[in-house]
């Protein structure tokens, strides 16, 4: 059958109308990813191999995504993050300066002890001498370096009380690699914080009654708030990890756990909305090259004689020989080593003793004066020593600690302590008895004891009891602090020769609250029908 004249060219027409179609739908579709579309409604044709569904299908993609859950172990020490520690914490921020400097290194410890705690949860235990466990701890170790630099750099600052119960009582961070049981490691530091805490309550108590001007309730509940987080997380580590942390025999290895936990958010406050354009912003132009370096007038004339001087100097030194044409010349019959009759006819002097020369009068030889004693720079520091032998520990020569000396004892055993100074003592267990001699500004904490403390010839000392012991005895001491506890009120205390002794023990008013009272070491003498009476005396007011 004949085809109909025309109907070529209109089908040539209708397929050129529908490829212009599809092209104009495919422009559009290209100015729809950048330009957002209009309210209006149109009809456009659909190309299935254009780059219109790629965008709508990967956010599609991204909003199933289903962020995994948290392990319980996570969960709960966020939980004591973001309550006693982040309290802790901005309640220090309102004191300001090194307390928040340092309560910030201390909450940057907790999220590295997080990341640690959810990297357990994935991996396998390593070994504990690995360079990658060594690696795990190193944020950790980091922050606690921190803090320590905080009151070491601060000793003449008037909060060092508040900066040494942070850092003296640090170690408790440690639980983590403590077993079986990691909530005794917390409760032992937990001491050395209540020690330096108490000072700080105890002082600014003092400054309460005293004067209006010094009240500061920030002070002793900033304390309280600090004993709080050690007990939120000895709580904490009883209930989740109470013989030690757990890692997961199934997982994968400690570098791969490492990698997917750096991957996610670390911070449990962490908003978990994502970037609607999909792209990382680009980081902010560098700033202006530092202007160039003007001299003045001074520095530039301090310049140009300087250099003229050096060029003096040079230009002498190059001269050579001509430089010793002024120097006035010495003839052969002048010098002593080619002319021997100058030599014969000259006299050398000798010095005379003056007890037997003729020309001084006879006298007695005097003694020399006495040696003072060396500066204590300049004496030679003796070695430090901590050994046992047989049932006795000695403890000398310890100066300036950073850190806690800690002695774990036996009931049958003694400590002799001797010569420390600026330091910490910490004997963990019950002993026998501990004997103290000629330390300055040592402090001891003690478990319990089966007999006495005896602290002779020390100055500025202080002994903190956590159990019970029955004797304390003080000869020849000035100044000391004795912290008592509810096992300890019975303990009777001797002194003598001394001056300064202060008991502290717990107040029944308020709990973890101190109360201070003086030992007399002023006593009136008078006689009396032929006896000899004596008495306290006492300073009413």
């Amino acid at each position: 059958m004949a085809t109909p004249p025309g109907t070529g060219n209109m089908h040539n027409l209708t397929t050129l109308i529908k490829r212009l179609e599809a092209a104009t739908s495919r422009l559009e579709d290209m100015a729809s990813m950048t330009i957002p579309p209009s309210n209006t409604n149109r009809a456009t044709v659909s190309s299935p191999t254009g780059p219109k569904n790629t965008l709508p299908e990967s956010n599609a993609e991204e909003s199933k995504i289903i962020p995994e859950a948290l392990p319980e172990s996570v969960e709960g020490f966020d939980a004591f993050i973001s309550g006693p520690v982040q309290s802790f914490v901005n309640i220090s921020n309102e004191l300001g300066g090194p307390i928040s400097e340092q309560a910030r290194s201390l909450l940057n410890a907790f999220y590295g002890q997080r990341k640690f705690i959810f990297i357990t949860t994935k991996a396998k235990k390593p070994d504990m001498s690995s360079a990658i466990f060594m690696e795990l701890l190193k944020p950790l170790q980091e922050s606690i370096t921190a803090v320590s630099e905080i009151r070491d750099s601060n000793r003449g600052s008037p909060v060092f009380n508040q900066l040494s119960a942070v850092s003296e009582s640090i170690g408790f961070l440690a639980w983590i690699t403590v077993e079986p049981k990691p909530r005794n490691h917390i409760d032992e530091f937990y001491g050395s914080a209540q020690y330096w805490g108490n000072r700080v309550i105890k002082e600014f108590k003092e400054k309460n009654k005293r004067s209006d001007l010094h009240r500061d309730p920030k002070q002793v509940e900033w304390t309280q708030m600090y004993y709080q987080v050690f007990k939120s997380l000895s709580e904490y580590v009883q209930e989740t990890f109470p013989s030690g942390i757990l890692w997961n025999p199934q997982g994968i290895p400690a570098e791969e756990a490492t990698k997917v936990v750096d991957s996610t958010s670390m911070s449990p406050t962490a908003t978990k909305k994502k970037n609607t354009a999909g792209s990382i912003p680009p980081p902010p132009p560098p700033g202006p090259a530092p202007p160039p370096i003007k001299l003045d007038n001074e520095l530039k004339d301090g310049l140009s004689k300087k250099t003229s001087t050096l060029d003096a100097v040079f230009s002498e030194l190059n001269k050579g020989s001509e430089i010793t044409k002024r120097l006035n010349k010495v003839n052969v019959d002048q010098m002593t080593h080619k002319n021997t009759s100058l030599r014969a006819g000259s006299t050398v002097l000798t010095r005379s003793n003056s007890n037997t020369s003729e020309y001084s009068p006879k006298r007695s030889k005097s003694s020399a004066p006495g040696k003072k004693p060396k500066p204590e720079n300049m004496r030679t520091k003796k070695p430090a020593i901590k050994k046992l032998e047989g049932n006795k520990w000695f403890i000398e020569n310890i100066e300036e600690e950073s850190e806690p000396i800690r002695i774990d004892v036996s009931i049958t055993q003694s400590i002799l302590i001797s010569r420390c100074k600026k330091s910490t003592i910490i004997i963990q267990g019950k002993a026998n008895a501990i004997s103290v001699d000629n330390s300055h500004r040592l402090s001891l904490i003690i478990d319990s004891l089966v007999s006495s403390v005896d602290v002779i010839k020390s100055s500025s000392f202080a002994i903190q009891v956590l159990g019970s012991l029955p004797t304390v005895l003080i000869d020849s001491v000035d100044g000391a602090q004795i912290y008592l506890g509810k096992e300890s009120m019975g303990v009777g205390i001797f002194s003598s020769q001394s001056t300064g002794i202060n008991i502290n023990f717990e107040s029944n008013e308020k709990e973890d609250e101190y109360k201070e009272v003086p030992i007399p070491s002023q006593i009136r003498t008078w006689i009396e029908e032929g006896n000899v009476k004596s008495e306290i005396v006492e300073h009413a007011g």
